[in-house]
Protein backbone atom coordinates (compact mmCIF):
# COMPACT_ATOMS: atom_id res chain seq x y z
CA UNK A 1 0.00 0.00 0.00
CA UNK A 2 1.19 3.24 -1.04
CA UNK A 3 1.31 5.63 2.30
CA UNK A 4 0.37 9.42 0.77
CA UNK A 5 0.67 10.72 4.14
CA UNK A 6 4.41 9.59 3.87
CA UNK A 7 4.84 11.04 0.71
CA UNK A 8 3.04 13.93 1.61
CA UNK A 9 5.94 14.29 4.38
CA UNK A 10 8.73 14.19 1.63
CA UNK A 11 7.29 16.16 -0.43
CA UNK A 12 6.51 19.07 2.53
CA UNK A 13 10.53 18.38 3.91
CA UNK A 14 11.73 19.02 0.19
CA UNK A 15 10.07 22.40 0.55
CA UNK A 16 11.66 23.09 3.70
CA UNK A 17 14.77 21.74 2.73
CA UNK A 18 15.00 24.23 -0.36
CA UNK A 19 14.14 26.99 2.10
CA UNK A 20 16.75 26.31 3.93
CA UNK A 21 18.99 26.13 1.81
CA UNK A 22 18.07 29.80 0.12
CA UNK A 23 16.55 28.29 -2.88
CA UNK A 24 14.19 30.15 -5.01
CA UNK A 25 10.86 30.21 -2.95
CA UNK A 26 8.40 29.23 -5.55
CA UNK A 27 10.70 25.92 -5.99
CA UNK A 28 9.99 25.20 -2.44
CA UNK A 29 6.67 26.50 -2.76
CA UNK A 30 6.03 23.64 -5.64
CA UNK A 31 7.23 21.07 -3.07
CA UNK A 32 4.62 22.48 -0.54
CA UNK A 33 1.68 22.45 -3.10
CA UNK A 34 2.42 18.71 -3.73
CA UNK A 35 2.37 17.56 0.14
CA UNK A 36 -1.54 19.56 0.46
CA UNK A 37 -2.59 18.23 -2.72
CA UNK A 38 -1.23 14.59 -1.95
CA UNK A 39 -2.93 14.96 1.43
CA UNK A 40 -6.46 15.89 -0.10
CA UNK A 41 -6.50 12.82 -3.34
CA UNK A 42 -9.98 12.54 -4.35
CA UNK A 43 -9.00 9.47 -5.53
CA UNK A 44 -6.75 6.19 -4.52
CA UNK A 45 -2.86 6.99 -4.89
CA UNK A 46 -2.25 3.46 -5.94
CA UNK A 47 -4.78 3.51 -8.61
CA UNK A 48 -3.38 6.92 -9.94
CA UNK A 49 0.17 5.83 -10.62
CA UNK A 50 -0.72 2.38 -12.08
CA UNK A 51 -3.14 3.51 -14.47
CA UNK A 52 -0.65 6.68 -15.21
CA UNK A 53 -3.23 9.05 -14.25
CA UNK A 54 -0.53 11.34 -11.84
CA UNK A 55 -0.55 13.90 -14.93
CA UNK A 56 -4.41 14.60 -14.28
CA UNK A 57 -4.02 15.79 -10.88
CA UNK A 58 -4.45 19.40 -11.06
CA UNK A 59 -1.06 20.66 -9.77
CA UNK A 60 0.85 17.93 -10.49
CA UNK A 61 3.72 18.96 -13.12
CA UNK A 62 5.90 16.87 -14.84
CA UNK A 63 9.09 16.99 -11.77
CA UNK A 64 6.63 15.64 -9.17
CA UNK A 65 4.98 13.29 -11.39
CA UNK A 66 8.03 11.75 -12.18
CA UNK A 67 9.03 11.60 -8.13
CA UNK A 68 6.23 10.09 -7.78
CA UNK A 69 6.68 7.29 -10.01
CA UNK A 70 10.15 6.99 -8.51
CA UNK A 71 8.86 6.48 -4.96
CA UNK A 72 6.75 4.37 -5.82
CA UNK A 73 9.14 2.19 -7.53
CA UNK A 74 11.96 2.51 -4.81
CA UNK A 75 10.56 3.64 -1.98
CA UNK A 76 13.05 6.81 -2.42
CA UNK A 77 13.11 10.32 -4.22
CA UNK A 78 16.48 10.78 -4.96
CA UNK A 79 16.46 14.58 -5.18
CA UNK A 80 15.10 14.67 -1.36
CA UNK A 81 17.54 12.14 -0.30
CA UNK A 82 20.16 14.19 -1.48
CA UNK A 83 19.02 17.69 0.18
CA UNK A 84 18.41 15.41 3.27
CA UNK A 85 21.99 14.49 3.58
CA UNK A 86 23.18 17.22 2.67
CA UNK A 87 21.61 19.46 5.23
CA UNK A 88 23.15 19.03 8.63
CA UNK A 89 20.30 18.05 10.94
CA UNK A 90 19.92 20.28 13.64
CA UNK A 91 18.61 23.19 11.11
CA UNK A 92 15.21 20.74 10.57
CA UNK A 93 15.24 20.63 14.46
CA UNK A 94 15.38 24.51 14.54
CA UNK A 95 12.21 24.97 12.79
CA UNK A 96 10.39 23.83 15.68
CA UNK A 97 11.91 27.38 17.49
CA UNK A 98 9.06 30.04 17.74
CA UNK A 99 10.26 32.72 15.78
CA UNK A 100 12.99 30.97 13.37
CA UNK A 101 11.74 30.04 10.00
CA UNK A 102 13.60 28.88 7.01
CA UNK A 103 15.02 32.63 5.91
CA UNK A 104 16.04 33.45 9.59
CA UNK A 105 17.67 29.64 9.83
CA UNK A 106 19.34 30.07 6.63
CA UNK A 107 21.14 33.54 8.33
CA UNK A 108 21.80 31.41 10.78
CA UNK A 109 24.07 28.98 9.32
CA UNK A 110 25.89 30.69 6.28
CA UNK A 111 26.54 33.99 8.27
CA UNK A 112 27.48 32.60 12.15
CA UNK A 113 27.66 28.64 10.93
CA UNK A 114 24.83 27.65 13.75
CA UNK A 115 24.28 24.31 13.13
CA UNK A 116 23.16 22.31 16.27
CA UNK A 117 20.99 23.44 19.53
CA UNK A 118 23.72 23.10 21.20
CA UNK A 119 25.67 25.69 18.82
CA UNK A 120 22.34 27.77 19.06
CA UNK A 121 22.68 27.73 22.58
CA UNK A 122 25.67 29.28 23.18
CA UNK A 123 25.68 31.58 20.79
CA UNK A 124 22.46 33.25 22.46
CA UNK A 125 24.55 33.19 25.76
CA UNK A 126 26.92 35.26 24.17
CA UNK A 127 24.38 37.32 22.36
CA UNK A 128 25.79 36.30 18.86
CA UNK A 129 22.19 36.91 17.38
CA UNK A 130 22.34 40.59 17.74
CA UNK A 131 25.07 41.05 15.30
CA UNK A 132 22.78 40.19 12.47
CA UNK A 133 20.23 42.00 10.62
CA UNK A 134 16.23 41.63 12.24
CA UNK A 135 17.26 39.69 15.14
CA UNK A 136 16.99 42.04 18.29
CA UNK A 137 17.04 41.59 21.99
CA UNK A 138 13.26 40.10 22.56
CA UNK A 139 14.32 37.67 19.06
CA UNK A 140 17.39 36.46 20.85
CA UNK A 141 15.14 35.84 24.20
CA UNK A 142 12.00 33.85 22.45
CA UNK A 143 14.60 31.89 20.50
CA UNK A 144 16.48 31.09 23.74
CA UNK A 145 12.79 29.89 25.18
CA UNK A 146 12.63 27.67 22.02
CA UNK A 147 15.87 26.27 22.32
CA UNK A 148 15.16 24.95 26.23
CA UNK A 149 11.97 23.63 25.13
CA UNK A 150 12.96 21.54 21.97
CA UNK A 151 16.20 19.94 24.06
CA UNK A 152 13.41 18.73 26.86
CA UNK A 153 11.91 17.43 24.41
CA UNK A 154 13.94 15.93 21.63
CA UNK A 155 13.40 12.37 21.25
CA UNK A 156 9.60 12.16 22.32
CA UNK A 157 7.16 11.24 19.33
CA UNK A 158 3.35 12.52 19.40
CA UNK A 159 1.28 9.62 20.65
CA UNK A 160 -0.63 9.11 17.29
CA UNK A 161 2.92 8.30 15.31
CA UNK A 162 4.26 6.30 17.89
CA UNK A 163 0.84 3.89 18.47
CA UNK A 164 0.84 3.54 14.37
CA UNK A 165 4.02 1.87 14.78
CA UNK A 166 3.91 0.17 17.22
CA UNK A 167 0.29 -1.45 16.45
CA UNK A 168 2.60 -2.31 12.81
CA UNK A 169 4.84 -3.88 15.00
CA UNK A 170 2.03 -5.97 17.33
CA UNK A 171 0.33 -7.26 13.97
CA UNK A 172 3.92 -8.50 12.13
CA UNK A 173 4.42 -10.23 16.02
CA UNK A 174 0.81 -11.70 15.87
CA UNK A 175 1.62 -13.52 12.65
CA UNK A 176 4.96 -15.30 14.23
CA UNK A 177 4.03 -18.73 15.13
CA UNK A 178 5.24 -18.64 18.31
CA UNK A 179 3.26 -15.92 19.39
CA UNK A 180 0.10 -16.52 21.25
CA UNK A 181 -0.73 -13.24 22.64
CA UNK A 182 0.93 -9.68 21.98
CA UNK A 183 -0.15 -6.19 23.17
CA UNK A 184 1.13 -2.59 23.20
CA UNK A 185 2.33 -1.52 27.00
CA UNK A 186 3.28 1.15 28.52
CA UNK A 187 2.39 5.04 27.89
CA UNK A 188 1.35 4.41 25.06
CA UNK A 189 -1.69 1.76 26.12
CA UNK A 190 -2.27 4.71 28.56
CA UNK A 191 -2.90 6.85 25.62
CA UNK A 192 -0.11 9.89 26.80
CA UNK A 193 -0.23 12.52 24.39
CA UNK A 194 3.44 12.37 24.01
CA UNK A 195 5.91 9.55 24.71
CA UNK A 196 9.74 8.68 24.58
CA UNK A 197 9.16 5.19 23.55
CA UNK A 198 7.06 1.87 22.99
CA UNK A 199 6.79 -0.90 24.56
CA UNK A 200 4.91 -3.99 23.87
CA UNK A 201 4.43 -7.71 25.46
CA UNK A 202 4.11 -10.94 23.55
CA UNK A 203 3.26 -14.48 25.17
CA UNK A 204 5.43 -16.95 23.65
CA UNK A 205 7.04 -20.48 23.36
CA UNK A 206 10.15 -19.24 21.75
CA UNK A 207 11.64 -16.05 23.59
CA UNK A 208 14.68 -16.40 21.33
CA UNK A 209 13.49 -16.86 17.97
CA UNK A 210 10.28 -13.84 18.52
CA UNK A 211 13.40 -11.62 19.94
CA UNK A 212 15.29 -12.14 16.67
CA UNK A 213 12.18 -11.80 14.43
CA UNK A 214 11.64 -8.48 15.64
CA UNK A 215 15.13 -7.22 15.13
CA UNK A 216 14.48 -8.84 11.41
CA UNK A 217 11.70 -6.20 10.41
CA UNK A 218 12.56 -3.98 8.54
CA UNK A 219 10.74 -1.05 10.13
CA UNK A 220 13.98 -2.06 12.88
CA UNK A 221 17.41 0.52 12.56
CA UNK A 222 19.55 -1.62 14.93
CA UNK A 223 19.08 -3.66 18.35
CA UNK A 224 20.16 -1.90 21.09
CA UNK A 225 20.09 -4.13 23.96
CA UNK A 226 19.01 -7.92 24.68
CA UNK A 227 18.53 -10.30 27.33
CA UNK A 228 16.56 -13.30 28.07
CA UNK A 229 13.40 -11.98 27.98
CA UNK A 230 13.71 -8.73 26.09
CA UNK A 231 14.87 -6.84 23.48
CA UNK A 232 15.07 -3.11 22.50
CA UNK A 233 15.52 -1.52 19.39
CA UNK A 234 15.45 1.81 17.05
CA UNK A 235 13.62 2.18 14.09
CA UNK A 236 14.59 3.69 11.72
CA UNK A 237 12.26 6.61 12.42
CA UNK A 238 13.78 7.26 15.24
CA UNK A 239 11.58 5.72 18.01
CA UNK A 240 12.58 3.06 20.66
CA UNK A 241 10.59 0.19 21.31
CA UNK A 242 11.41 -2.47 23.82
CA UNK A 243 9.77 -5.82 23.26
CA UNK A 244 9.23 -8.25 26.84
CA UNK A 245 8.74 -11.92 26.23
CA UNK A 246 7.07 -13.62 28.70
CA UNK A 247 5.31 -17.24 29.14
CA UNK A 248 1.66 -17.95 28.06
CA UNK A 249 0.52 -18.00 32.21
CA UNK A 250 2.88 -15.41 33.07
CA UNK A 251 1.40 -12.49 30.41
CA UNK A 252 -1.73 -11.34 32.11
CA UNK A 253 0.75 -10.14 35.04
CA UNK A 254 3.28 -8.86 32.28
CA UNK A 255 0.88 -7.27 30.34
CA UNK A 256 -0.43 -5.31 33.58
CA UNK A 257 3.03 -4.37 35.16
CA UNK A 258 4.63 -2.99 31.62
CA UNK A 259 1.68 -1.00 31.34
CA UNK A 260 2.16 1.08 34.64
CA UNK A 261 1.87 3.56 35.25
CA UNK A 262 4.80 3.18 38.07
CA UNK A 263 2.59 5.01 40.63
CA UNK A 264 -0.73 2.58 39.92
CA UNK A 265 1.82 -0.42 40.27
CA UNK A 266 2.68 0.49 43.25
CA UNK A 267 -0.79 1.94 44.88
CA UNK A 268 -1.90 -1.91 43.31
CA UNK A 269 0.88 -3.34 45.31
CA UNK A 270 0.27 -1.61 48.53
CA UNK A 271 -3.38 -3.31 48.18
CA UNK A 272 -1.87 -7.15 47.32
CA UNK A 273 0.30 -6.57 50.45
CA UNK A 274 -2.50 -5.68 52.59
CA UNK A 275 -4.81 -8.41 51.03
CA UNK A 276 -1.96 -11.15 51.96
CA UNK A 277 -0.70 -11.10 48.38
CA UNK A 278 2.52 -10.20 46.40
CA UNK A 279 1.69 -8.90 43.09
CA UNK A 280 4.18 -8.50 40.08
CA UNK A 281 5.03 -9.11 36.58
CA UNK A 282 5.33 -12.63 37.00
CA UNK A 283 2.25 -13.13 38.81
CA UNK A 284 -0.13 -12.57 41.85
CA UNK A 285 0.93 -14.86 45.01
CA UNK A 286 -0.09 -16.10 47.85
CA UNK A 287 2.77 -17.39 49.64
CA UNK A 288 4.45 -19.43 47.00
CA UNK A 289 1.47 -20.08 45.12
CA UNK A 290 0.97 -17.86 42.22
CA UNK A 291 -2.67 -17.56 41.43
CA UNK A 292 -4.29 -18.37 37.98
CA UNK A 293 -5.61 -15.34 35.60
CA UNK A 294 -6.38 -15.23 31.94
CA UNK A 295 -6.63 -11.66 31.59
CA UNK A 296 -6.04 -8.71 33.32
CA UNK A 297 -9.77 -8.66 34.31
CA UNK A 298 -9.22 -11.56 36.72
CA UNK A 299 -6.11 -10.05 38.35
CA UNK A 300 -8.25 -6.98 39.03
CA UNK A 301 -10.82 -9.19 40.16
CA UNK A 302 -8.42 -10.92 43.08
CA UNK A 303 -7.65 -7.79 44.17
CA UNK A 304 -11.49 -6.53 44.70
CA UNK A 305 -11.26 -4.58 41.71
CA UNK A 306 -13.23 -3.85 38.53
CA UNK A 307 -11.03 -3.86 35.48
CA UNK A 308 -9.52 -0.46 35.02
CA UNK A 309 -9.07 0.91 31.81
CA UNK A 310 -5.33 1.79 30.68
CA UNK A 311 -6.49 5.22 30.16
CA UNK A 312 -7.31 5.66 33.90
CA UNK A 313 -3.77 4.05 35.41
CA UNK A 314 -2.18 7.14 36.90
CA UNK A 315 -3.00 6.45 40.75
CA UNK A 316 -5.16 9.65 40.31
CA UNK A 317 -8.25 7.83 42.52
CA UNK A 318 -9.21 5.08 40.03
CA UNK A 319 -8.24 2.13 42.53
CA UNK A 320 -10.52 3.60 44.71
CA UNK A 321 -12.84 4.35 42.02
CA UNK A 322 -12.73 0.70 41.51
CA UNK A 323 -13.27 -0.83 44.60
CA UNK A 324 -16.46 0.77 45.14
CA UNK A 325 -17.51 0.01 41.67
CA UNK A 326 -17.33 3.51 40.92
CA UNK A 327 -15.32 3.50 38.00
CA UNK A 328 -16.47 5.61 35.03
CA UNK A 329 -18.12 4.04 32.14
CA UNK A 330 -16.05 5.91 29.52
CA UNK A 331 -16.87 7.48 25.86
CA UNK A 332 -16.38 4.98 23.39
CA UNK A 333 -15.67 6.32 19.60
CA UNK A 334 -18.60 4.47 18.32
CA UNK A 335 -20.82 7.00 20.24
CA UNK A 336 -19.35 10.08 18.36
CA UNK A 337 -21.95 10.95 16.07
CA UNK A 338 -20.86 14.54 14.45
CA UNK A 339 -18.32 16.41 14.51
CA UNK A 340 -17.40 20.08 14.87
CA UNK A 341 -14.41 22.42 13.88
CA UNK A 342 -13.80 21.43 9.99
CA UNK A 343 -12.61 23.68 7.30
CA UNK A 344 -12.75 23.71 3.45
CA UNK A 345 -11.45 25.27 0.79
CA UNK A 346 -13.51 28.14 1.85
CA UNK A 347 -10.41 29.14 3.79
CA UNK A 348 -7.24 26.93 4.71
CA UNK A 349 -8.86 23.65 3.89
CA UNK A 350 -8.19 21.91 1.21
CA UNK A 351 -11.39 20.05 -0.12
CA UNK A 352 -14.92 21.34 -0.70
CA UNK A 353 -17.65 21.78 1.45
CA UNK A 354 -19.90 19.52 -0.15
CA UNK A 355 -17.26 16.87 -0.59
CA UNK A 356 -16.11 17.32 3.01
CA UNK A 357 -20.38 16.23 3.98
CA UNK A 358 -20.06 13.51 1.71
CA UNK A 359 -16.84 12.16 3.37
CA UNK A 360 -18.29 12.25 6.96
CA UNK A 361 -21.46 10.71 5.97
CA UNK A 362 -19.97 8.53 4.62
CA UNK A 363 -17.46 7.72 7.76
CA UNK A 364 -21.01 7.53 9.40
CA UNK A 365 -21.59 10.63 11.22
CA UNK A 366 -24.68 12.57 11.30
CA UNK A 367 -24.05 16.15 11.30
CA UNK A 368 -20.86 18.01 10.31
CA UNK A 369 -19.96 21.67 11.72
CA UNK A 370 -18.28 23.74 9.56
CA UNK A 371 -15.85 25.96 10.87
CA UNK A 372 -13.91 27.93 8.75
CA UNK A 373 -11.90 30.91 9.47
CA UNK A 374 -12.87 34.45 10.12
CA UNK A 375 -11.78 37.17 8.14
CA UNK A 376 -8.78 38.43 10.35
CA UNK A 377 -7.06 34.91 9.96
CA UNK A 378 -5.55 36.28 6.55
CA UNK A 379 -3.15 33.94 6.83
CA UNK A 380 -5.59 31.09 6.85
CA UNK A 381 -7.67 32.83 4.01
CA UNK A 382 -10.32 34.01 6.72
CA UNK A 383 -13.45 34.37 5.54
CA UNK A 384 -15.55 38.34 4.45
CA UNK A 385 -19.00 38.68 5.52
CA UNK A 386 -19.79 38.19 1.87
CA UNK A 387 -17.67 35.20 1.52
CA UNK A 388 -19.12 33.32 4.79
CA UNK A 389 -22.99 34.44 4.06
CA UNK A 390 -22.24 32.50 0.39
CA UNK A 391 -21.01 29.43 2.33
CA UNK A 392 -24.48 29.69 4.20
CA UNK A 393 -26.21 29.72 0.97
CA UNK A 394 -24.43 26.77 -0.43
CA UNK A 395 -24.97 24.70 3.29
CA UNK A 396 -28.53 25.64 2.72
CA UNK A 397 -28.62 24.05 -0.63
CA UNK A 398 -27.08 20.95 0.69
CA UNK A 399 -29.13 20.40 3.66
CA UNK A 400 -32.28 20.51 1.56
CA UNK A 401 -31.02 18.56 -0.79
CA UNK A 402 -30.29 15.91 1.80
CA UNK A 403 -34.19 16.40 2.99
CA UNK A 404 -35.38 15.65 -0.22
CA UNK A 405 -33.25 12.45 -0.95
CA UNK A 406 -34.26 11.13 2.10
CA UNK A 407 -30.36 11.12 3.76
CA UNK A 408 -30.12 11.81 7.40
CA UNK A 409 -27.53 14.27 7.83
CA UNK A 410 -27.26 17.64 8.52
CA UNK A 411 -24.43 20.59 8.23
CA UNK A 412 -24.33 23.48 10.95
CA UNK A 413 -23.35 26.38 10.02
CA UNK A 414 -20.07 28.05 12.25
CA UNK A 415 -17.00 29.71 12.27
CA UNK A 416 -14.27 29.13 13.81
CA UNK A 417 -14.03 33.09 15.17
CA UNK A 418 -10.70 34.93 15.98
CA UNK A 419 -10.55 35.90 20.03
CA UNK A 420 -8.55 39.15 18.91
CA UNK A 421 -6.15 40.49 21.70
CA UNK A 422 -9.10 42.71 23.20
CA UNK A 423 -11.37 39.84 23.54
CA UNK A 424 -13.77 40.55 21.12
CA UNK A 425 -14.87 38.24 18.67
CA UNK A 426 -13.99 39.08 14.88
CA UNK A 427 -17.69 39.44 13.42
CA UNK A 428 -20.48 41.78 14.81
CA UNK A 429 -23.18 40.29 16.59
CA UNK A 430 -25.45 40.46 13.59
CA UNK A 431 -23.50 38.11 11.76
CA UNK A 432 -22.54 35.70 14.40
CA UNK A 433 -26.73 35.36 15.16
CA UNK A 434 -27.05 34.01 11.65
CA UNK A 435 -24.76 31.09 12.67
CA UNK A 436 -25.75 27.51 14.59
CA UNK A 437 -22.81 27.90 16.28
CA UNK A 438 -19.33 29.90 16.68
CA UNK A 439 -15.98 28.57 18.28
CA UNK A 440 -13.58 30.95 19.15
CA UNK A 441 -9.58 30.57 19.55
CA UNK A 442 -6.68 32.40 20.16
CA UNK A 443 -4.00 32.24 16.84
CA UNK A 444 -1.95 35.47 17.60
CA UNK A 445 -0.33 37.39 20.22
CA UNK A 446 0.60 34.01 22.19
CA UNK A 447 3.26 35.71 24.56
CA UNK A 448 0.17 38.22 26.69
CA UNK A 449 1.03 37.66 30.11
CA UNK A 450 -0.99 35.42 32.27
CA UNK A 451 -3.70 37.98 33.37
CA UNK A 452 -3.82 39.40 30.05
CA UNK A 453 -4.08 36.42 28.36
CA UNK A 454 -6.85 35.44 30.78
CA UNK A 455 -8.90 38.48 30.77
CA UNK A 456 -8.70 38.20 26.74
CA UNK A 457 -10.71 34.83 27.01
CA UNK A 458 -12.90 35.34 29.66
CA UNK A 459 -14.57 38.98 27.68
CA UNK A 460 -14.92 36.64 24.77
CA UNK A 461 -16.39 33.66 26.71
CA UNK A 462 -18.63 36.77 28.01
CA UNK A 463 -20.18 36.98 24.48
CA UNK A 464 -23.60 35.58 23.99
CA UNK A 465 -23.19 34.23 20.56
CA UNK A 466 -19.49 32.21 21.53
CA UNK A 467 -20.63 28.55 21.64
CA UNK A 468 -17.08 27.36 21.97
CA UNK A 469 -13.47 27.75 22.99
CA UNK A 470 -11.38 26.38 20.68
CA UNK A 471 -7.75 24.50 21.60
CA UNK A 472 -7.91 26.42 25.15
CA UNK A 473 -4.33 26.45 25.34
CA UNK A 474 -3.20 27.14 21.92
CA UNK A 475 0.09 24.52 22.66
CA UNK A 476 1.21 22.61 19.64
CA UNK A 477 2.70 19.40 21.11
CA UNK A 478 6.46 19.14 20.20
CA UNK A 479 6.69 22.50 18.61
CA UNK A 480 5.32 25.35 21.11
CA UNK A 481 4.46 25.65 24.70
CA UNK A 482 0.76 26.54 26.14
CA UNK A 483 0.26 30.17 26.15
CA UNK A 484 0.03 31.64 30.24
CA UNK A 485 -3.80 31.23 31.19
CA UNK A 486 -5.66 30.74 34.18
CA UNK A 487 -7.50 27.42 33.29
CA UNK A 488 -9.11 27.31 36.43
CA UNK A 489 -10.98 30.50 35.82
CA UNK A 490 -11.71 29.80 32.19
CA UNK A 491 -13.53 26.61 33.27
CA UNK A 492 -15.37 28.53 36.22
CA UNK A 493 -16.54 30.95 32.90
CA UNK A 494 -17.44 27.85 30.70
CA UNK A 495 -19.29 26.33 33.43
CA UNK A 496 -21.22 30.02 34.02
CA UNK A 497 -22.05 30.86 30.50
CA UNK A 498 -23.04 27.07 28.88
CA UNK A 499 -19.67 27.17 26.83
CA UNK A 500 -18.57 23.91 25.22
CA UNK A 501 -14.68 23.31 26.06
CA UNK A 502 -12.97 21.85 22.66
CA UNK A 503 -10.54 18.81 23.07
CA UNK A 504 -8.82 19.50 19.45
CA UNK A 505 -8.20 15.54 18.46
CA UNK A 506 -5.32 17.08 15.82
CA UNK A 507 -2.60 15.22 17.24
CA UNK A 508 -0.01 18.09 17.14
CA UNK A 509 -2.86 19.65 19.94
CA UNK A 510 -4.37 17.29 21.90
CA UNK A 511 -6.01 20.63 23.47
CA UNK A 512 -7.59 20.30 26.91
CA UNK A 513 -5.01 18.41 28.33
CA UNK A 514 -6.18 15.81 29.87
CA UNK A 515 -5.76 16.52 33.13
CA UNK A 516 -7.78 19.68 32.98
CA UNK A 517 -10.24 17.61 31.25
CA UNK A 518 -10.76 15.66 34.21
CA UNK A 519 -11.39 19.45 36.14
CA UNK A 520 -13.74 20.49 33.29
CA UNK A 521 -15.91 17.10 34.00
CA UNK A 522 -15.73 17.88 37.75
CA UNK A 523 -16.65 21.56 37.13
CA UNK A 524 -19.98 20.17 34.85
CA UNK A 525 -18.80 21.36 31.49
CA UNK A 526 -18.94 19.65 28.03
CA UNK A 527 -16.14 18.75 26.00
CA UNK A 528 -16.62 18.92 22.49
CA UNK A 529 -14.25 16.14 20.70
CA UNK A 530 -13.20 17.74 17.59
CA UNK A 531 -11.01 16.91 14.58
CA UNK A 532 -9.99 20.18 13.67
CA UNK A 533 -9.94 18.67 10.24
CA UNK A 534 -8.75 20.58 6.50
CA UNK A 535 -9.19 17.27 4.90
CA UNK A 536 -11.65 14.24 4.60
CA UNK A 537 -9.19 11.94 5.84
CA UNK A 538 -8.56 14.19 8.97
CA UNK A 539 -12.13 13.99 10.08
CA UNK A 540 -11.69 10.51 11.89
CA UNK A 541 -9.30 12.01 13.99
CA UNK A 542 -12.35 12.57 16.91
CA UNK A 543 -12.40 9.08 17.27
CA UNK A 544 -8.85 7.60 16.38
CA UNK A 545 -7.66 10.20 19.04
CA UNK A 546 -10.41 9.62 21.34
CA UNK A 547 -8.40 7.60 23.84
CA UNK A 548 -6.28 10.45 24.80
CA UNK A 549 -9.72 12.77 25.51
CA UNK A 550 -10.79 9.27 27.75
CA UNK A 551 -7.94 10.06 29.95
CA UNK A 552 -9.89 12.64 31.74
CA UNK A 553 -12.79 10.24 32.78
CA UNK A 554 -14.99 11.18 29.84
CA UNK A 555 -18.27 9.25 29.61
CA UNK A 556 -21.06 9.75 27.11
CA UNK A 557 -23.09 12.39 28.87
CA UNK A 558 -19.54 14.60 29.00
CA UNK A 559 -19.15 14.73 25.20
CA UNK A 560 -21.02 17.14 23.43
CA UNK A 561 -20.99 15.44 19.90
CA UNK A 562 -22.47 11.75 21.51
CA UNK A 563 -25.78 14.20 21.13
CA UNK A 564 -28.14 13.34 17.69
CA UNK A 565 -27.98 16.18 15.38
CA UNK A 566 -31.80 16.75 16.63
CA UNK A 567 -30.22 17.37 20.16
CA UNK A 568 -26.95 19.59 19.37
CA UNK A 569 -29.74 21.85 17.28
CA UNK A 570 -32.35 22.24 20.51
CA UNK A 571 -28.60 22.93 22.16
CA UNK A 572 -27.61 25.49 19.75
CA UNK A 573 -31.35 27.04 19.95
CA UNK A 574 -31.91 27.65 23.41
CA UNK A 575 -28.51 29.12 23.66
CA UNK A 576 -29.64 31.59 21.06
CA UNK A 577 -33.00 32.24 23.03
CA UNK A 578 -31.41 33.12 26.21
CA UNK A 579 -30.22 36.19 24.66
Amino acid sequence: MMDRHELARIFNETGLLLELKGENPFKARAYYNAARTVENLGEDLEKLVKEERLHEVPGFGEAIVKKIHEWAQTGKIEFYENLKNTTPPGLLEFLRIPGLGPKRINQLYTVLKISSLEDLEEACAKDRLLTLPGFGARTQEKICAGVKFVKEHRGRFLWGEAMASALELREELAGYPAVSRVEVAGSLRRSTPVVKDANLVAATGDPRGTMAFLAGLPQVERVTGSGEAKISVLLRNGLNVDLQVVGEEEFPFALLYFTGSREHNIALSRLAKEMGYEVNKSGIFRGKERLSCRDEAEVYRQLGLLWIPPELRENRGEIEAAAGKQLPDLVEAGEIRGVFHVHSNYSDGGTPLAQMAEAAAAAGYQYLGMADHSRSAFYAGGLSEEELAAQGREIDALNREYRERGIDFKIFKGIEVEILPSGELDYTPEVLRELDFVIGSVHSHFSMDRDAMTKRILKAMENPYLTMLGHPTGRLLLERPPYEVDLEAVLAKAAEKGVVIEFNANPYRLDLDWTWIRRAKEMGVLIAVNPDAHSPHELDLARSHLPVARKGWLERKDVFNTRTAVEAAEYFSRRKQRF
